[in-house]
């Protein structure tokens, strides 16, 4: 087992581009090469036996950031280490790192046991090694029985942990994971989720994950990196970063449904501050009212997440100032939870409230604000102001 280290990444693709915008200037004005800055002076390390999971949106540079630990990307600048050990010009293989890709890319005309040793086979590992290694793993995986069964006999989810298998056949000081369950159906991605924290528990090797899911990360990292734009926009664990978000983007990505946003003016009248809306307006809570004294009068952003607003009927905590009402626009029901989509005067809300509701569409109802958990975020910057753990 090693740390990951990555001091000051940068990754630049050179690339073309049109000089114009019509195909016809395009076809008669050519090329200009472009710059497309992936990664952005990324620095991080990943602990000893750490699980820590790189999350974000499509096109922010989370993938390009694994590769390069791996060294199918070469860095632009910056360095990467292993352990102590200086990597950006050792080649893939002799990193002692082990990588599992999105679509398994298993060898077709081999069977399990031999997808699994291939690795080792190449390094000429003796042949008693190899069958201890291939027999220990699939044990731990369950896929023992599988050993003889060729890549299309197998589902989705035992093919996954085929690549998993030939990964922890290696022995390797760190795990690199490139979205390994983004394939499986939703019921099989839990179940893989589970297996995959067992794992970690079991051979506490350090790994690298990474996701576009905001679950898989809140459910599998001890620390999550929220990337956007090829940058850091906070690294912490996944308590942290739900209950203390940085900045209006980490609040809106991580929690599930979205957190709701509101524009709203910050007035203080006879020492008691309000937030006050288009369609409601709520009083502070004292133990948070002093550090909105210096924002008195400025439009802020409110933010509330869905699972702290709830229908009046069931509300537990409601003190003078932090209802609202609104107009239930759908209902969907899930089950345990009914999720109403909300509006109230030109603002739109999400609230995710007891299944017993008596809420129906096109009526209106009292809402409750849990203030205690509300955010706020400067207006240009986006900045966190006030969050649910202040």
């Amino acid at each position: 087992m090693a740390k990951v280290t990555l001091k000051n990444v940068n990754k630049i693709f050179q690339g073309m581009a049109p000089v114009k915008k019509s195909w016809l200037e395009f076809w008669k004005t050519g090329q200009k090469k472009v710059d497309v800055h992936v990664v952005k002076d990324l620095s991080l390390q990943v602990e000893d036996g750490e699980f820590l999971v790189l999350v974000g949106p499509s096109g922010c540079g989370k993938s390009t950031t694994l590769r390069m630990v791996a060294g199918l990307e070469d860095l632009t600048d910056g360095d990467i280490y292993i352990g102590d050990r200086l990597v950006n010009d050792v080649s893939p293989k002799d990193r002692d790192i082990a990588m599992v890709f999105q679509n398994y890319a298993l060898y077709p005309h081999m069977n399990v046991y031999e997808n699994m040793a291939f690795g080792l086979k190449l390094r000429r590992f003796p042949r008693p090694e190899i069958e201890k290694r291939v027999q220990d793993a699939a044990a731990l995986l369950g896929i023992e029985e599988l050993l003889h069964r060729k890549p299309k006999e197998l589902s989705g989810g035992q093919r996954q942990r085929v690549a998993m298998g030939r990964a922890i056949v290696r022995e390797p000081k760190v795990f690199l994971m490139d979205e390994p369950l983004s394939n499986l159906d939703a019921k099989l991605r839990v179940q893989m989720r589970a297996e995959l924290q067992k794992l970690h528990l079991r051979l506490g090797i350090t790994t690298i994950y990474v996701t576009h899911d905001q679950t898989e990360a809140m459910t599998l990292g001890q620390r999550i990196v929220v990337m956007k734009d090829g940058i850091i926009q906070q690294a912490d664990t996944p308590l942290k970063v739900y209950e203390n978000p940085v900045n209006r983007y980490v609040a809106g990505f991580i929690g599930s449904p979205a957190m709701n946003f509101v524009n709203v003016r910050i007035s203080m009248q006879n020492k008691v501050i309000k937030l006050t809306s288009g369609g409601f307006e709520v009083t502070i809570p004292p133990e948070k009212a002093s550090r909105l004294a210096p924002y008195a009068n400025q439009e802020v952003i409110f933010g509330i997440r869905p699972e702290d607003i709830y229908d009046r009927m069931f509300a537990q905590d409601e003190t003078p100032g932090n209802t609202a009402k609104a107009l239930v626009e759908v209902a969907e029901t899930m089950g345990s939870e009914v999720y109403l989509h909300l509006k109230s005067g030109e603002d739109t809300m999400i609230a995710r409230v007891d299944s017993h509701t008596q809420a129906k569409v096109g009526e209106e109802i009292e809402v409750v604000f849990d203030l205690k958990k509300m955010h706020l975020f400067e207006k240009e910057s986006e900045k966190a102001i006030l969050s649910a753990e202040q």
